[in-house]
């Protein structure tokens, strides 16, 4: 009878040493899975190894004068005091968010080209995201500040100095980046606290929202509504304001007696609507596209409308449909 009840001691404390080395173990296990998935690996391109090469020369083309070209247009307002006026005080600051937002993704995804992909920490990929999306942001309201720029110039001709003044610019523009920026903060602070498990790779050149919180062991129904409640502010409402101000505007020009007045009016809003045209027309293909037309390879090539042909076009279509601007870069002393 006593070696019985040795025997089931001893059998109880072996069950019992085991469940604790098994509770041990999916311990360690889950702390090595939330330490592995504080790195993520950003694919990229990963998938098509044999255009590689192609790539990399197409996007460091890109880059390369999106990048001249938004500096180029910088350094002419800047040297030339003539147009130093809202029109193109809005459109530096344009320029300036096509740079950061190029920046900001461009160098890496070039270099993941001759790596296969590259790591980021959590907070890395937090911080490119952030940046990225506030940029986004941005660009939409100061595209709605520069139609309603336009539509004062054309529809309150008179008053466009009084109502314009340096005041309001500065005004307008530190209100475009402080609600661009603090848009987007509520959705950073929100997934810097979810827990991430399972696969660490991110199948996009970047940090973008979507693909990470696939990532995500919570639940992100709070991001959804939150998306409901904050996204019109950097995307619907200043669309629904560039619209109104383009209807008053062409209503405006419609009245206008002679074609020469016409024509000189339109083309003063010619390049602002089409940078307008291409910059939402991305976006609605990247974003607004039907579920079923959705791949992860796709994804990426959508998401490249807006983030390299916008900033690589917006330099040109100013510089070519602006007499003033060409006229200023042939008087640049950056072109002698």
């Amino acid at each position: 009878m006593r070696k019985i009840l040795k025997m089931t001691k001893f059998e109880s404390s072996n069950h019992s040493r085991d469940n604790n080395l098994e509770g041990l173990q999916h311990q360690q296990m889950k702390e090595d899975n939330e330490t592995w998935t504080n790195t993520f690996f950003i694919l990229g391109f990963g998938g098509c190894q044999e255009l590689q090469i192609l790539f990399f020369c197409c996007f460091l083309l890109i880059y390369l004068v999106a990048l001249t070209g938004n500096l180029l247009i910088v350094a002419i307002v800047c040297l030339n005091t003539h147009l130093h006026t809202p029109m193109y005080f809005f459109l530096t600051n344009l320029s300036c968010l096509d740079i950061i937002c190029t920046t900001l993704v461009f160098p890496r995804m070039l270099t993941s080209f001759f790596l296969g992909g590259s790591y980021v920490s959590r907070s890395e990929c937090l911080l490119q995201m952030y940046c990225f999306h506030s940029m986004l942001s941005t660009e939409c309201i100061l595209l709605a500040v520069m139609a309603f720029d336009r539509y004062v110039a054309i529809c309150n001709p008179l008053r466009y100095s009084t109502i314009m003044n340096t005041n309001m610019c500065i005004l307008l523009a530190a209100g475009t980046w402080l609600v661009g920026l603090l848009e987007v903060m509520p959705y950073t602070v929100l997934i810097s606290r979810f827990s991430f498990c399972g696969s660490h790779t991110i199948n996009h050149f970047l940090c973008d929202m979507t693909p990470l919180l696939k990532l995500s062991c919570t639940s992100t129904q709070t991001i959804i509504t939150l998306t409901y409640i904050l996204g019109p502010l950097g995307g619907v409402v200043p669309f629904g304001l560039i619209a109104v101000s383009y209807i008053k505007i062409i209503s405006s020009i419609l009245k206008i007696q002679s074609t020469e007045g016409r024509q000189k009016a339109f083309s003063t809003c010619a390049s602002h609507l089409t940078v307008v045209i291409l910059y939402y027309v991305s976006l609605c293909f990247t974003y607004m596209r039907p579920a079923s037309t959705y791949s992860k390879y796709n994804d990426k090539l959508m998401s490249l409308l807006y983030i390299a042909v916008t900033p690589l076009c917006n330099p040109i279509i100013y510089s070519l449909k602006n007499k003033e601007f060409k006229k200023a870069i042939r008087k640049s002393k950056i072109m002698a």
